[in-house]
């Protein structure tokens, strides 16, 4: 019952690990990492998500260390436990809201189609690279108030912080140095120049009428970005890859778009990125199994999402799939407070792309498809020939 999130099996198709792991437990363990705990069906999974008596939200990557203990954690508010991640996610929340998103909506239609226009005649293309990568850096750098040109930044933080994790701690904070750097150069900035931007609220914010520490103003904006990049860029590349390769649903959604809401569900189901890790709090038995302190729990939400206990025809994609509760953005009181934003994202990014090319496109060379390893998993390269 043994699994490596970090294998290339585990990279190129983790879903035939998760349904091998389910037929036998609902929660399998590992050796590795110190010892590690896979819950694999939908119930557990939710049940894990759940539980913050036994688990706690320190650090959401398996190796990670955690510099600020619980209960504030390494990147609040997803590394925060209660009581204290209530306030903390509190503080997140107006970058979220529904007029903030409708903003954000017509800046990121405006941009998706200056991309596009710099593709106009080119029939070959990486749609993960030259796309699908842009437009979560584009949105967090206006919500951050940081320059769209310092994409290389926010990218260089997401590859170090879920892709070389094969790296030592001291070698990957080592790397991180320049980078981090970089935010904290910003945060003095914005002391000296407030601005309408979230770096700005943030170092400016209070719990409870007390300034917030500086780990956790830092771990926020931190939060922001590899959090908010990653995993709408895995979600859309991970779409068009799917319609590069099905021309029927395409054709769905081009000549039938009131579905497409109801189709980025199923895309969400089908092809959710994210698995975050919990660290066992004390020596307890979860679901009958027996869990020792400072071990690893990984929640894998896309292996709930396959379930045949819970979705029918758990395997196939059905782009107009009417029940569909899925956990992509998690459970219980992480549940992504980005939702909504990513959402729209995908929701822009997909229509913009179909209206562009209404003849479809097809995946060039299928067999250099690369997925990104560890814990947020999304297509890399996308290779495609417009038709």
């Amino acid at each position: 019952m043994t699994w490596n999130h970090l294998s290339p099996e585990w990279t190129e198709d983790p879903y035939t690990i998760w349904d091998n792991l389910r037929q036998q437990c609902p929660i399998a363990h590992t050796r590795e990492f110190g010892g590690a705990w896979l819950p694999v069906t939908y119930d557990a999974i939710v049940q894990t998500a759940k539980n913050t008596d036994d688990f706690s939200s320190v650090t959401g990557i398996i190796g990670q260390e955690a510099f600020e203990p619980a209960p504030i954690g390494v990147t609040p508010p997803i590394s925060s436990d209660p009581p204290y991640h209530k306030a903390a996610r509190d503080l997140m929340m107006p970058v979220f809201s529904p007029p903030k998103v409708r903003e954000l909506e017509e800046f990121l239609t405006e941009k998706c189609n200056q991309w596009l226009d710099e593709l106009q005649g080119v029939e070959t293309f990486d749609a993960s690279e030259q796309y699908a990568s842009k437009i979560p850096p584009a949105i967090i750098s206006k919500i951050l108030g940081l320059p769209e040109e310092d994409r290389d930044q926010f990218l260089e933080i997401i590859h170090i912080c879920f892709e070389s994790l094969a790296l030592s701690m001291e070698d990957r904070n080592e790397k991180l140095k320049p980078v981090l750097k970089y935010l904290v150069k910003e945060m003095g900035k914005r002391k000296r120049e407030p601005r309408d931007d979230f770096i700005t609220q943030i170092i400016n914010a209070e719990i409870d009428g007390q300034p917030i520490s500086s780990s956790h103003k830092f771990g926020s904006i931190l939060l922001m970005i590899i959090a908010g990049i990653d995993t709408a860029w895995s979600s859309i590349s991970a779409a068009i890859w799917h319609l590069g390769q099905n021309p029927d649903d395409f054709y769905r959604l081009k000549n039938e778009p009131e579905l497409m809401d109801i189709a980025i569900e199923e895309f969400l189901r089908f092809y959710a990125p994210v698995s975050m890790a919990r660290v066992v709090k004390h020596d307890t038995e979860f679901m009958g199994c027996p869990m020792k302190k400072d071990e690893w729990v990984l929640i894998p939400y896309a292996a709930g999402n396959r379930d045949p206990e819970v979705f029918e025809n758990a395997d196939k994609f059905i782009i107009d799939r009417k029940n569909n509760r899925h956990i992509a953005f998690g459970s219980g009181i992480h549940r992504c407070a980005g939702a909504g934003l990513a959402r729209m994202e995908i929701k822009v990014a997909l229509t913009a792309f179909i209206n562009r090319y209404p003849f479809g496109f097809e995946l060039s060379n299928p067999e250099s498809v690369k997925w990104s390893p560890g814990q947020v998993r999304g297509p890399r390269t996308v290779p495609i020939v417009i038709l």
